[in-house]
C-alpha cells in the first residue's frame, strides 16, 4: 500500500455520491494511486469491523487514512480534498472555525433530505 493512500467509504446507491466520486476523479486525475473507493452498499458487517456505524455511514462521509484512522464528516472531506492540488485551498477554507459549523449544518440538511427522498421512492 502506498504511504499516502486513503480509502473513501461512499454510498454507491446514491447518484449524487457517484457523481461526487466521478468529479473528484476528474479533478485529481486519480489513477487509483492515492484513493481507494469502497461502496458501502450491503457492507454493514465490514463497516462495523472498521468501527463505523452503518447508519452513520449513510449520513456522513468516512475516510480511512494511511495510518488506519477513520475520519468522518468534514474531516473526511478535508482529508480527501488535500489529495488534489486544486481542492487544497477549499479544504483550508472548510476547516476555518467560522465556516466549518455552517457547512456542517448545510451538509447534514442535504444528506437528510436525500435520504428522505430515497425512502419515499422505496
Amino acid at each position: 500500500m502506498q504511504q499516502n493512500k486513503v480509502t473513501v467509504y461512499y454510498d454507491g446507491a446514491c447518484p449524487k455520491c457517484i457523481r461526487d466520486r466521478q468529479n473528484y476523479e476528474k479533478l485529481s486525475g486519480d489513477t487509483g494511486e492515492q484513493v481507494c473507493w469502497f461502496d458501502i452498499t450491503g457492507q454493514e458487517n465490514r463497516l462495523r469491523e472498521l468501527g463505523i456505524d452503518p447508519e452513520k455511514a449513510l449520513t456522513e462521509l468516512h475516510v480511512q487514512d494511511a495510518a488506519g484512522r477513520i475520519h468522518a464528516e468534514l474531516d473526511a472531506y478535508i482529508l480527501l480534498m488535500r489529495k488534489v492540488r486544486l481542492l487544497r485551498p477549499l479544504a483550508w477554507v472548510i476547516g476555518l472555525p467560522v465556516i466549518r459549523p455552517l457547512l456542517a449544518r448545510l451538509y447534514h440538511w442535504q444528506v437528510n433530505r436525500r435520504l428522505r427522498k430515497r425512502r419515499i421512492l422505496l
